[in-house]
C-alpha cells in the first residue's frame, strides 16, 4: 500500500485540514516531521523573493505534519492544493491586527499561521486601502508579521530594527527580508524589486 492510500493520508480525509506555511529556511520546531525538511521529498511552492510555501496537515489542536511527496497521489495538482489550503486558512484562522510600540502594525493569529497571512491577498488589500498606501511587510518568524505604510520612513526604520531582533530570537525564523504589497497593483513583491 502506498502512503497516500493509507487512511490518514487519503485526500478526502485530509483536504479540509491542509494549510500553507511560509518559510525561507526549511525547518520547523513544532511540526511533527519538521526538524529537517528536504527539497527532494517535499512539494514546495515558490513564493515571494526567497520565500517558499510548504503545505501542512493539522493532526491535532496543536500538531501539524508537513506534507511530503509520498503522501500525495501521483496525479495531485499541487497548485490546486495550495489554493484549497488558502481557502482552509481563510475559513479556519482568525487574523487580528494590532498596533506595535513603534507605531506600526502586527498580524496576530494562533502562533502557527501568522506568516501564512501572506498568502491571503484580500487581507493585505484591505489594510492597504485603509492606510491609503503601499505596505512594507516583514515576517521575521512563523508567529510574527509586521507592517507599516510604505511612506512612513521613520516607522519603517523602527520596524526593521524590531523585526531583525525578533528574527534572531525566534525558534521558527522566516525572513529578515522586506516585502511590499502594492495598493494599486494589489500584489505582494520583494521590496528590492520596487523602486522607492
Amino acid at each position: 500500500m502506498k502512503k497516500y492510500e493509507e487512511e490518514k493520508y487519503r485526500m478526502e480525509n485530509i483536504e479540509d485540514k491542509i494549510y500553507p506555511w511560509v518559510k525561507e529556511e526549511l525547518r520547523d520546531s513544532h511540526a511533527l516531521n519538521g526538524k529537517n525538511i528536504s527539497e527532494r521529498d517535499t512539494p514546495l511552492i515558490s513564493f515571494v523573493g526567497d520565500l517558499t510555501v510548504l503545505l501542512v496537515i493539522q493532526r491535532g489542536e496543536d500538531a501539524y505534519e508537513i506534507i511530503k511527496d509520498n503522501m500525495l497521489p501521483p496525479d495531485c495538482d499541487i497548485e490546486r492544493l495550495y489554493y484549497k489550503a488558502c481557502e482552509n486558512l481563510a475559513r479556519d484562522v482568525e487574523f487580528i491586527f494590532g498596533h506595535t510600540w513603534y507605531g506600526g502594525y502586527a498580524v496576530l493569529a494562533d502562533g502557527h499561521h501568522e506568516a501564512s497571512s501572506l498568502c491571503l491577498r484580500h487581507i493585505w488589500d484591505v489594510c492597504a486601502q485603509k492606510l491609503d498606501d503601499d505596505l512594507v511587510i516583514m515576517a521575521p518568524s512563523k508567529d510574527m508579521v509586521l507592517f507599516v505604510p510604505a511612506g512612513d520612513e521613520e516607522k519603517l526604520g523602527r520596524m526593521i530594527e524590531f523585526g531583525r531582533e525578533a528574527y534572531e530570537r525566534s525558534e521558527d525564523k522566516v525572513s529578515r527580508s522586506l516585502m511590499v504589497f502594492t495598493k494599486e497593483g494589489k500584489e505582494l513583491l520583494a521590496y528590492d524589486k520596487v523602486q522607492h
